[in-house]
């Protein structure tokens, strides 16, 4: 949900900068830095809930701590790689293959009760998966509308 409310808070401030600064609304510039900041904020998840998120991973995962970290660092790149022009789509396409191959995680920590933020195992269970897919679906979609289908 956190992640959910910083894409779209974020969203709505940066599209009122635009419009004051520029006179205009720029949904694809407000798009990207909303991606941006909440990349770099589920990053810093990473970081401070390593052991949590280690316990998103099946046991058959190798190397679960460095995994974990390095999502975060993936995250934090995909975040700068939105600005740069030359890597912006394959930032945006990267960032579509990367939201897909970390669902299974979250599939696991549904169905294993996961609470990355206490790293214990009395999370919401598989309701969260209720959100969590239309919420994935939502970011792959966000990365292709605003950078992708507009090659911006």
């Amino acid at each position: 949900m956190k992640p959910l409310i910083v894409l779209i808070t974020i969203f709505t401030l940066i599209l009122a900068v635009t419009r004051i600064v520029y006179g205009q609304w720029d949904i694809y510039r407000s798009g990207r830095v909303a991606m941006a900041v909440m990349l770099i904020f589920t990053a810093i998840g990473h970081f401070k809930f390593t052991e949590g998120m280690i316990l998103m991973l099946p046991d058959f995962v190798p190397a679960k701590r460095e995994m974990v970290l390095a999502t975060g660092i993936i995250e934090l790149i995909a975040a700068v790689g939105l600005f740069i022009p030359s890597l912006r789509i394959l930032t945006a396409w990267l960032l579509i293959l990367f939201f897909v191959l970390i669902f299974p995680a979250n599939i696991h920590a549904a169905l294993h009760n996961v609470n990355l933020e206490k790293a214990s195992y009395d999370g919401d269970g598989i309701n969260y998966l209720w959100f969590r897919v239309p919420l994935q679906l939502l970011f792959i979609a966000w990365v292709y509308f605003f950078v992708i289908r507009t090659g911006r």
